[in-house]
């Protein structure tokens, strides 16, 4: 689901080799993501892997809170899905899923990209509900492009940044 009377693109391309996609409900790709525990750990702070069933509730719950997309990348010649980013004011939660993607600034490009979409929409501000503070990888890529720590969590700290 979009974000309420804002239609949500079905592609936003971040580079010549990155786009995002409009959420289809097909999560049979990304099963793999959520079974590994240490990807379980970045994202919810525990090392339980998902089943299918958790995986589905946790895609609809995204869908409906703002505009979920599935990050893809182009390998010979087709694109294909690597993680997940949902948008909206007050959260951006973003998973890299496939390991072999970590690192090489992929969440800043798209991260920057969403940025730009809540200029666009007249926002004046985003968040991000909680980065754990065992996330290094998640705090660089957010306060690399201007997001700042605001408010201390248990686990972490919610992040903003002023647009």
């Amino acid at each position: 689901m979009a974000i309420q009377g804002i239609e949500q693109p079905e592609i936003i391309q971040v580079s010549a080799s990155i786009r995002l996609r409009k959420y289809d409900g097909k999560n049979e790709a990304a099963l793999q993501w959520y079974q590994d525990v240490e990807t379980v750990y970045l994202v919810d702070g525990k090392r339980e892997p998902y089943t299918m069933e958790r995986l589905n509730r946790m895609y609809d719950y995204l869908n409906n809170a703002g505009e979920l997309f599935w990050i893809e990348v182009m390998e010979q010649g087709a694109y294909r899905p690597i993680g997940d980013v949902t948008f909206c004011q007050n959260d951006m939660p973003i998973v890299i899923g496939d390991r072999n993607y970590r690192g090489k600034r992929i969440g800043r490009k798209i991260v920057s990209v969403l940025v730009d979409r809540g200029k666009a929409l007249g926002y004046d501000y985003l968040e991000v509900a909680e980065i754990y503070n065992w996330n290094g990888g998640s705090r660089r890529c957010f306060e690399s492009i201007g997001f700042k720590a605001f408010e201390k969590t248990e686990k972490g700290a919610r992040y903003k940044l002023y647009l």
